[in-house]
């Protein structure tokens, strides 16, 4: 499987807790943070669930 590298773009202030727990399990705390994660079902929830704050490339 390949990779997906995801970056905060958004703030999580005004955030929902559950937004902010997803974005903290993907290792994004500030703005700027990016992380590279397995592109696997669970991984897609979780940008699916807060793709308004962040971008996702190929990694």
């Amino acid at each position: 499987m390949a990779d997906v590298k995801v970056k905060l773009v958004k703030s999580l202030i005004g955030s929902k807790k559950d937004q902010i727990a997803t974005a903290h399990a993907l290792g994004l705390r500030k703005i700027g943070d990016t992380s590279v994660q397995p592109d696997n079902p669970q991984t897609q929830g979780k940008v699916k669930k807060i793709i308004h704050l962040i971008e996702v490339t190929e990694a």
